[in-house]
């Protein structure tokens, strides 16, 4: 990879004397904490999860997908620890990837009647995020899609909950949001819940991850630090400077991987990038822009594709439908993470950024097609485009009409 040119000089201006403060835009105020206790590293579970468990109750949830964790040893490594701490261990499987509001309510159903203490998630960021909103809705006498979705209420109080992460790409092990999927509504929205009290990243357990669900994720983890890059405001910040430093990492990385799978340290950097493109430091004084990530979500509403894969296939098409409109945003994007040299314009410049994205997607065997993806011909793209929900921040807001285009763009 080309080495990245330094990152382009603010326009801000800070005059001592007056204390005024010149430039197009402000960082926007902000107030940061985060909750999550983070043990990173080989043999973590084994040396630190038996003290843990001390702080809890009798009645821990064990929560998992579907074989891999029983498969790869995990389960029966983290179940033989809550026994020998005198725990009951009460087994929750076969939470899905894009898990269901069906899901969730069995699982929270599950919680009460058990009178489960603690919820420990085993898995990716599905389970992860399942198991943060059966944390509320089990201390819920109310319904929490419509608690939220409709009335745009949130829950203050949660089971506790503890997160193994066997799957890396989605950072959802360090913050408190989950996105479910409501199948009857056709919907596949964020809903904000419980947050970890700590979270096990050891890159050893994604040793038995299938090498293209482990690239996916990765990719996703570049999609969450490009859709902060790309809000507001635009001019340099560090919490930009430190997004351009992550995404370069993952690029990276995953191109170790693509060369040696099994190697440790591209494992460990691209665990700890996942970590840090969603725990919120990134989006310190940013207004984000997810919009790829809201066309995502609905198409996986209405076909249940892959979230990574699905976002691989996307986002191009969309930067290529909105970088003239943040040229001087993308060219930045090319020189900093893809080394770009600049051209006659910011405009032709930008553009480079979103071709060199486009063929890294191709670079690292991930679908450029709907077709690729295995999506329905018959897809009715047009209601996608019609639920998606888009949001402030972007450089440019895309109306219902240009979806639908990009989306078409994609088959």
């Amino acid at each position: 990879m080309n080495k990245a040119r330094l990152p382009r000089k603010s326009r801000f201006c800070y005059d001592v004397a007056t204390k005024g403060i010149e430039g197009d835009s402000d960082m926007n105020n902000f107030i940061f904490a985060n909750k999550t206790k983070v043990y990173f590293g080989k043999g973590g579970v084994k040396e630190y999860l038996g003290s843990l468990l001390q702080n809890y109750g009798d009645t821990v949830m064990l929560a998992y997908g579907r074989e891999s964790a029983k498969c790869n040893g995990v389960y029966d490594e983290v179940a033989g620890i809550l026994r020998a701490q005198g725990k009951t261990v009460v087994d929750f499987s076969g939470i899905m990837p894009n898990p269901t509001y069906a899901k969730v309510q069995e699982g929270a159903k599950l919680a009460r009647e058990k009178h489960v203490d603690l919820i420990l998630a085993v898995g990716g960021g599905s389970v992860s995020d399942c198991c943060k909103v059966i944390a509320a809705q089990a201390k819920l006498s109310q319904d929490i899609w419509d608690m939220e979705v409709v009335k745009h209420t949130y829950p203050t109080e949660f089971i506790p909950l503890g997160t193994i992460m066997t799957v890396f790409g989605t950072g959802s092990e360090m913050n408190n949001g989950a996105v479910i999927t409501h199948e009857p509504k056709k919907q596949k929205a964020g809903i904000w819940a419980a947050q970890a009290d700590f979270a096990f990243l050891d890159p050893m357990y994604t040793m038995s991850v299938p090498h293209d669900q482990l690239i996916s994720g990765a990719f996703d983890t570049l999609s969450h630090a490009m859709e902060t890059y790309f809000g507001k405001p635009d001019e340099n910040n560090l919490s930009d400077e430190m997004n351009e430093a992550i995404m370069r990492s993952v690029i990276r990385n995953i191109r170790v991987l693509l060369k040696t799978p099994n190697d440790y340290d591209a494992r460990s950097e691209l665990a700890w990038a996942s970590a840090m493109a969603e725990n919120g430091v990134l989006k310190i004084g940013k207004v984000t822009d997810f919009q790829a990530h809201m066309i995502e979500h609905q198409l996986g509403a209405y076909t249940d594709c892959n979230h990574g894969k699905g976002l691989a296939v996307i986002q191009p098409v969309l930067y290529r439908h909105i970088y003239a409109s943040g040229a001087a945003r993308f060219a930045r994007f090319s020189e900093n993470v893809w080394g770009i040299a600049p051209k006659a314009t910011d405009e032709e410049t930008a553009r480079a950024g979103v071709e060199a994205l486009a063929d890294f997607v191709k670079e690292i065997g991930l679908p450029t097609s709907f077709a690729q993806l295995g999506i329905p011909a018959g897809t009715d793209l047009r209601a996608v485009a019609d639920s998606v929900v888009t949001t402030a921040g972007c450089c440019k807001k895309l109306t219902a009409d240009e979806i639908y285009e990009i989306l078409l763009e994609c088959r």
